[in-house]
């Protein structure tokens, strides 16, 4: 199940290619030349698992010592993460996470919930980044979805159902 954007699907496949990130179609257009494979899992332009795009970007270089192992992709919904072999993030903006706040909120948020919650501790918070640029590499794997295997960096982005009120937290 996935939240199209409304008003964006009159078909299956209008519906799928509004999913898509923004841009994606374009970059599908150009990349993939039989029609047939535009909507597959994998094709020229990216592959998909779930509600995750990873575009190949074979000459990405990023700095190594800054490459996370076992690290997992959220929609921030509370749902079961992907996880991926290798990670790499940069830029966004740092929010803490838990069951009760699985959207993350802010340090001063956070500060104010520790300070009038006296439970809160106890929450199992963990510090994540909201809508940062995401690299992956190697096996990424989610117990609804067959694993993949990406043998190279693969910029990763989210479906479009983040229109609906869904964020991207690494």
């Amino acid at each position: 199940m996935a939240g199209v954007p409304s008003g964006s699907a009159s078909s299956v496949k209008s519906a799928m290619e509004s999913l898509r990130p923004v841009g994606l179609n374009a970059v599908v257009e150009r990349r993939v030349k039989r029609s047939k494979n535009r909507l597959r899992r994998k094709n020229e332009a990216f592959v998909r698992q779930g509600e995750w795009f990873f575009l190949p970007e074979p000459n990405f270089r990023p700095k190594e010592n800054f490459v996370l192992r076992h690290e997992p992709l959220s929609r921030g919904n509370g749902g079961k993460p992907h996880w991926c072999e290798e990670l790499y993030r940069d830029g966004g903006v740092p929010v803490y996470v838990c069951t009760k706040y699985p959207r993350g909120v802010s340090y001063e948020r956070y500060q104010q919930i520790m300070e009038r919650t006296p439970d809160a501790k106890n929450w199992d918070w963990r510090l994540m980044r909201l809508n940062a640029q995401v690299y992956a590499r190697g096996r990424v794997s989610h117990a609804d979805h067959k694993t993949i295997v990406l043998p190279f960096w693969h910029r990763v982005l989210m479906n479009n159902e983040h229109l609906q009120g869904v964020v991207f937290l690494d």
